[in-house]
């Protein structure tokens, strides 16, 4: 379903790494939040490996990721859909904008031509968020992540407490 045009950039080894990487960063934070329900947690990959930010010990954040390799390997490739990942975050935030740009577009200059306008501005920009939804998911499977880890390794799992808050760096290799 990935687009003919995007798949030479998607296969490319950096991009194909990193989309493999995001989805391991997503199927840890989806396994740390079915243990510690409740718990706030956030990720961020880059080409080396994620960051994983949350109240959560070492130990559960390198059983968590030795579970996510597990099963994503044995085909749960969903396990690598994040529902507040970034993409949804983007994809909402560009259709309900786009959408507002629009109904905009040819109003006359007059402050209040514009703000009768502005009911039609909302109702459109809510429907953009509610196609925006399923598309964002659509987006993280066939465009920023990948179901499918490959050769990923974890080199380590380093945690780093700051400010009240605790993080871990995971490196990966492959």
């Amino acid at each position: 379903m990935t687009p003919t045009f995007l798949q030479p950039i998607l296969n490319s080894p950096s991009i194909a790494l990193l989309r493999r990487i995001h989805g391991l960063e997503h199927a840890t934070i989806n396994i740390l939040a079915q243990r510690f329900p409740g718990i706030p947690l956030a990720g961020h990959s880059n080409p080396s490996g994620f960051w994983l930010l949350g109240e959560v010990s070492t130990e559960s954040v390198q059983s968590a990721i030795d579970e996510a390799l597990q099963r994503l390997r044995a085909g749960e490739k969903r396990l690598a859909i994040a529902p507040m990942c970034g993409t949804n975050v983007v994809t909402i935030g560009a259709l309900s904008g786009l959408a507002g740009m629009l109904t905009m577009w040819d109003s006359p200059k007059r402050l209040r031509d514009k703000l009768d306008r502005l009911p039609l501005a909302m109702s459109l920009a809510t429907l953009a968020v509610f196609v925006a939804l399923p598309l964002g998911v659509l987006m993280q499977e066939h465009v920023t992540t990948s179901g499918e880890p490959g050769d990923l390794q974890v080199a380590a799992v380093t945690r780093l407490d700051q400010g009240g808050m605790t993080a871990h760096r995971v490196t990966v290799r492959g």
